[in-house]
């Protein structure tokens, strides 16, 4: 994953674009520009260049935009299976995400499995703290590369420097000072899975919770639960023109969850707090699968998931948004948070 050299380097491809084009959500205005990078190079030249003249920048992401926008399509996956350690693999912020956890399971690497069928790519993984079925990839990582925009050099950050917690990370809470160039992850060697956490997860599998399973298996049983829930991207099913949950499960106090209807979920956390189910408020506010008015609803399979049933717009899906949140904090006084980053807009 060296750069080019700056005499063979091709320049950044400059376009006009609608940003629905490029969201799973299929929503978004137009950008004043759009360049695409395909080289660690390009990304921080470009990303350089555009600080140094105060235009704005933006790296993919929804909602019209007046300036810059940046879609990285960097590639390149380093592998390393000679230490003791496992397998220790850096991979640039371009490679969509999915096919490197299918790619890990082909090559005996363990760790990626339970995280099948996640949309976009390797760089938004350590933003988000990207998890599902109880992995998460802050458990994997080792180091972050970035460009400090702050100062236009790179920095390689460790994971006690990420900040790292429910859906969140330090990339996270301070936006626009770190731009992922690359990820490094270490994954155990084998055909076996990490021990299953999640409840669904050992149940679809037949195993206890704790218990292992082959990786592939996992892959299969995860992009099956998935799926059920419109969570895997299906161009002709509207359920999956989602950008995934909408909302953060709550992480309450011991008080406040017991202030919880004695049926709601509670899932105990290391810390002592306590995490519900956002869907299980959503639901239990009156907000059940498909609730919505005309284009801009909840799926028919998960009241997380927001849904562009084709021509929703923005203002649309956010009045939805609003609407639910509002809904949930009247019933339960629980305050949903979204878990996608608004660009340009505000819930």
């Amino acid at each position: 994953m060296r750069p080019d050299p700056p005499d063979m380097r091709p320049e950044p491809v400059e376009m006009r674009e609608v940003l629905a084009d490029h969201t799973t959500l299929r929503v978004g205005g137009p950008a004043r520009r759009m360049i695409t990078v395909e080289t660690e190079t390009e990304l921080v030249e470009a990303a350089r260049d555009l600080d140094a003249s105060g235009e704005p920048l933006l790296v993919l992401g929804e909602g019209g935009f007046d300036g810059t926008v940046i879609k990285i399509a960097t590639r390149g996956i380093a592998e390393d299976t000679t230490a003791c350690s496992g397998a220790v693999i850096t991979v640039a912020a371009g490679e969509p995400w999915d096919p490197l956890v299918r790619y890990s399971i082909e090559r005996g690497w363990s760790g990626l499995e339970a995280m099948s069928g996640v949309p976009g790519l390797v760089g938004a993984t350590p933003i988000q703290n990207v998890g599902a079925y109880g992995a998460e990839v802050s458990d994997l990582i080792t180091m972050t590369r970035t460009l400090d925009r702050s100062t236009g050099q790179i920095k390689t950050l460790f994971p006690v420097e990420c900040g790292f917690g429910y859906r969140t990370s330090r990339f996270k809470s301070d936006p626009g000072h770190f731009l992922v160039l690359s990820v490094t992850f270490q994954l155990l060697l084998g055909s076996m899975s990490q021990p299953i956490r999640y409840p669904e997860l050992a149940r679809a599998l037949g195993v206890e919770v704790g218990q292992r399973a082959r990786a592939a298996e996992v892959r299969q049983a995860v992009l099956s639960l998935r799926t059920a829930k419109g969570m895997v991207l299906d161009e002709h099913d509207h359920d999956t023109w989602s950008a995934g949950s909408f909302f953060t499960n709550p992480i309450l106090s011991p008080d406040r969850a017991l202030a919880l209807p004695g049926n709601a979920p509670r899932f105990s956390q290391p810390d002592g707090m306590i995490k519900t189910s956002a869907a299980w408020l959503i639901e239990q506010a009156g907000f059940g699968k498909g609730y919505g008015h005309g284009a801009a609803r909840l799926s028919g399979k998960h009241a997380l998931a927001l849904t562009n049933r084709s021509g929703a717009t923005t203002a649309d899906l956010l009045s939805l948004a609003r609407e639910i949140r509002d809904g949930v904090e009247a019933r339960f006084g629980i305050e949903l948070v979204p878990e996608p980053v608004l660009v340009g807009c505000e819930l």
